[in-house]
């Protein structure tokens, strides 16, 4: 469809750059009320022949090079630039046919991108943000991201506006859609700092569940036994990813001891000890593999009342 348009768009385009000439060697001059029209007929079919062209071979580029890219991430910035760059070239061919006065018109341009550098300054920034996203990748589309507090999946990176489906917010939380659409000023990118949870290169993050036992508890058979249920059931999937974190540290000077199993820290608390179960996972699929292993954790230990104790009747 989009190949099939813009190839009717280039014909139309040819039929009019065709026709001012044919106009413009017939040399015949039109008047209407005393005022010649064949030059105005001419411009305004080399203005329509730009635009058409310009347009159709958009479609057409944009097309080739969309067949090359399988990445839907990708594809959304290439369309964005290529769509910039006609635009340009199309609106500059326009008023260029329209006035026939090239330097003039880019002395008038010049002069006007100075005005309104001063006038819209907010979008200009905001323009200048998405050349920041485009080159440096902070975050794409489908990433979930934080932005000066917001916190959301990226919809569509535009111009202007980053466009998140919220997470949490007001309405929800556990890391659950709310249902919301968050429209964030590019701008904010290059003055505050974004989290990415879902980077492409790594799009995992650590998580942690905890389970609170008394001081009675038999901690080592308790971390133990926390430890052993979320091996079974990601340890193995978890350590094919640990060795990814690690290809992508030894690409840094960081250096960090990485478990690739699922692990458990003791947190000493006033009338109780803390477990924390802490584990790699995909963010979006983070609260249901922490429903998963909280509901296996507890059943395990509940198997063994003589060596694991809860707290009871103290403020928890």
């Amino acid at each position: 469809m989009v190949r099939h348009l813009g190839t009717v768009l280039v014909g139309f385009g040819l039929a009019c750059a065709v026709a001012a000439s044919g106009l413009d060697t017939v040399g015949y001059t039109a008047q209407v009320g005393g005022v010649a029209v064949t030059p105005v007929a001419i411009r305004l079919l080399l203005a329509a022949a730009v635009a058409l062209l310009a347009a159709g071979v958009y479609l057409l580029t944009y097309r080739a090079i969309e067949t090359q890219i399988e990445s839907k991430r990708r594809q959304h910035d290439v369309r964005n630039i290529l769509r910039l760059a006609f635009l340009i070239a199309a609106v500059a061919g326009v008023l260029g046919a329209l006035t026939e006065q090239w330097l003039g018109l880019l002395f008038s341009l010049g002069v006007v991108g100075f005005a309104i550098t001063f006038a819209l300054q907010q979008p200009l920034f905001s323009f200048l943000g998405w050349f920041y996203i485009v080159a440096k990748r902070p975050y794409q589309v489908g990433d979930r991201v934080a932005i000066e507090g917001s916190k959301g999946d990226v919809a569509d990176v535009d111009y202007l506006v980053t466009t998140l489906w919220e997470i949490d917010g007001e309405l929800v939380a556990s890391n659950q859609p709310s249902g919301r659409i968050i429209t964030v000023p590019n701008s904010v990118v290059l003055s505050s700092h974004v989290t990415n949870y879902t980077r492409e290169e790594f799009p995992f993050v650590w998580n942690e569940i905890e389970v609170q036992v008394a001081y009675e508890t038999d901690r080592e058979f308790a971390r133990a036994t926390m430890a052993e249920v979320a091996d079974e059931y990601l340890g193995d999937e978890m350590a094919r990813r640990i060795e990814q974190y690690r290809d992508r540290l030894a690409e840094t000077p960081v250096e960090l001891d990485v478990q690739d199993r699922p692990t458990v820290n003791v947190v000493q608390e006033e009338s109780w000890v803390t477990l924390r179960l802490r584990y790699l996972v995909h963010p979006r699929r983070g609260q249901r593999t922490k429903n998963a292993l909280y509901e296996r954790v507890l059943a395990a230990l509940n198997e063994h009342p003589e060596r694991v104790k809860f707290p009871i009747g103290r403020n928890r």
